[in-house]
């Protein structure tokens, strides 16, 4: 029986990921012509129908797996050099079998949903095609069964990512967002190159030339002791690659481009902060979770960075008045939150909060997107308000997933949270510090996201007159995967329950055979102490959002005007964009002009000026070969011509002359002879 269910797991690897990869090329090669003679629908079926039906096999795969088992699919030898040999392999183990999950099962939402969205776009095929491209590329992250094709993945996303972001690229300011995400993020990816090739180097050191991630698990103990740059090995490799995840993950300092990545599609927006993208950081250190627990300085780098993004995202939230960007700066702190989670070892609630932020993220922002939409564009929370009796689907999912993201007690985000606050505080590698950090992020949250709510779907609406006579709900294909993903907001942290609430830790002990566990001590008394913190405060941000947006919403005009400067500060998110923009983009403009200088007046200069001393000497040379060489050869040459010339005169063809001649050459012989014979 088990054996039976690995096979089919093995067997279904590779359609997992091809799948997407021909909806993409399908739409991508075909899809203009298509689009023009049958029309939208004929795209959108490719696009969602090949997500979906790799959400299926992933759900047959995973269903038919073994209990703690794993199935590899090894397709192809990929390349090998000396002992290296690297497959292109694939890996379905209970780490990878959540995320494939979610990453199909939210993409096959969004996907659905981006039918009504983007109804109307000539770029309909276009964006279809990029999207099962984002999907491949993810999936083959989270399958690869190596470091190697995990960073192709990883490469991937980060293209895809670009070409989604600028999807409207004859806009220039969303053109510049796409440029930027890209740059930024290959900041990241060369520290993740450097970690991945330290890795290899110092594995190799011990004969354990093998990149698969089940060998480098065996052998990883044998580095420590080792040294790089008098760094301890494990600390190195860790932090490096840790360098790559908070490029993708969005952790300070690099986590200025998810902000600008609102400029793409609202579902894109959902697809890259719920399903894909941003979770890839968190997904690689739990997948290296055996090297992270023997780098104790790498973890506390880790969790230290995750923390500091949690609370710093958070009081940018505050003063927000783009929907989007309010949700976008949740998600770069709810990345903290999960950063903080691994980096206090706690690798599979670290995940458990990747998997419901997907479910309540995706949900926040499909709702922002359907509001979006029945506006006519206007993203400004300051022109909503009253949507609730307009949009009844939307607010209520929009309300369900908020609860879930301010972590109220029995949502999805309440048991991923606390099981993170939990470990931060008395797990082996935590701190109170990092609880503190976590748990007042956690409070700004509910704030904020409540301020959310409250300015768009209560009160009056404060939208113009034309938008007010156009507000309406969005079509069915929009509402059916908010109302899905709205449930999966409620119920999709059941699986996780913790021991203190009656329940099993079910999805801790699911992932406990891919992952390295470590498990927090603590009484009862003091879990249910942190507990209800976290839910008084999360309930105390709601109650003061409420306060000053529905009881006195004049009262955060007042306070900001009183303190001009600080809220100056925050709604200008600290001058970060500008800082860089002064700091390391003037300093690489300078830096490139001074080089641009060096290499047009002395690079250039001596290229020219050995030119110039070529040409010299060429023209010496030429002069001195046509005037004495080639002139010695032609003085010969013409002396010849001319002695022969001369001599041939002789050569008249009259016998009478040569007679003469003989008769004359024969008087001076005898003249010669006479003479001589006289002298005698």
């Amino acid at each position: 029986m088990h054996e039976s269910g690995a096979r089919i797991a093995e067997t279904s690897l590779l359609w997992i990921v091809l799948l997407p990869l021909l909806g993409a090329a399908w739409n991508g090669f075909f899809g203009k012509k298509i689009q023009m003679r049958f029309g939208e629908r004929a795209i959108a079926a490719v696009g969602c129908l090949t997500v979906a039906a790799s959400f299926l096999l992933s759900l047959r795969a995973v269903l038919a797996l073994p209990p703690g088992g794993a199935a590899a699919d090894r397709v192809y030898l990929w390349f090998g050099a000396g002992d290296l040999h690297v497959p292109f392999s694939l890996l379905l183990d209970p780490l990878s079998a959540v995320m494939a999950l979610v990453v199909t099962g939210v993409s096959a939402l969004i996907h659905l949903y981006s039918i009504g969205y983007m109804r109307g776009d000539r770029g309909f095929y276009r964006y279809f095609s990029f999207l099962n491209l984002f999907v491949f590329a993810m999936l083959l992250l989270v399958l690869g069964d190596n470091i190697l094709l995990l960073f192709v993945g990883w490469e991937g996303v980060g293209l895809c990512s670009y070409l989604l972001i600028g999807f409207w690229f004859a806009d220039r300011e969303k053109a510049a967002a796409g440029m930027k995400a890209f740059l930024v993020n290959r900041i990241g990816d060369l520290g993740f190159l450097v970690g991945i090739l330290a890795l290899w180097w110092s594995l190799a050191k011990h004969g354990v030339f093998s990149l698969d991630f089940r060998a480098m698990a065996e052998g990883i103990h044998l580095l420590q002791g080792d040294t790089i740059l008098g760094v301890p090995a494990l600390a190195f490799i860790g932090i490096a690659l840790f360098v790559g995840a908070a490029g993708k993950s969005a952790q300070i300092p690099l986590y200025v481009w998810l902000p600008d990545a609102m400029a793409g599609p609202t579902p894109v927006s959902a697809l890259i902060h719920a399903a894909t993208m941003v979770t890839a950081g968190v997904y690689m250190i739990a997948r290296m979770s055996f090297l992270y627990s023997l780098a104790p300085q790498a973890l506390a780098v880790v969790a230290v960075i995750g923390a500091a993004t949690a609370l710093f995202a958070a009081t940018i939230g505050f003063a927000q008045t783009d929907i989007k960007k309010v949700l976008a700066y949740s998600t770069v702190s709810q990345l903290g939150t999960m950063m903080l989670g691994v980096g206090v070892g706690a690798y599979a609630a670290g995940v458990f909060h990747l998997m419901t932020h997907a479910f309540f993220k995706a949900c926040l922002f499909l709702s922002a997107g359907s509001v979006i939409h029945a506006l006519g564009g206007e993203q400004d929370l300051r022109k909503m308000g009253g949507l609730r009796k307009k949009m009844p689907v939307t607010f209520l999912a929009m309300l369900l997933s908020t609860l879930a993201i301010a972590g109220i007690p029995g949502f999805s985000g309440f048991f991923s949270k606390d099981e993170i606050l939990w470990n931060a505080y008395a797990g082996p590698h935590g701190h109170w510090a990092l609880w503190l950090a976590g748990v007042l992020g956690a409070g700004m949250t509910a704030f904020y996201m409540f301020r959310l709510l409250f300015l768009a779907f209560f009160g009056e609406c404060r939208a113009d007159e034309v938008a007010k006579r156009h507000l309406h709900e969005s079509p069915r294909v929009m509402t059916v995967p908010l109302a899905l993903l709205a449930v999966l907001s409620v119920a999709g942290g059941w699986v996780g329950i913790p021991k203190v609430l009656g329940g099993g830790n079910h999805f801790h002990h699911y992932l406990e055979p891919a992952i390295t566990a470590h498990e927090a001590h603590g009484s009862h008394a003091l879990e249910f102490l942190l507990m209800a913190v976290s839910v008084l405060l999360a309930l105390s941000g709601i109650a003061l959002a409420y306060h000053f947006y529905i009881k006195k919403p004049d009262l955060p005009v007042r306070l900001a005007a009183r303190a001009r400067g600080l809220h100056r500060l925050v709604e200008n998110k600290y001058y970060v964009d500008e800082i860089y923009g002064a700091t390391a983009v003037r300093g690489v403009l300078v830096l490139s002009r001074v080089l641009r200088v060096f290499d047009d007046f002395v690079i250039d200069g001596l290229v020219n000026l050995s030119g110039w001393i070529g040409r010299i000497v060429a023209l010496v040379s030429g002069w001195f070969d046509l005037v004495f060489v080639d002139g010695l050869v032609n003085a010969l040459a013409n002396g010849t011509i001319d002695l022969g010339r001369r001599a041939r005169r002789m050569q008249t063809g009259a016998v009478q002359t040569y007679v003469l001649a003989v008769f004359g050459g024969i008087l001076a012989l005898i003249a010669l002879y006479l003479g001589l014979g006289g002298g005698a």
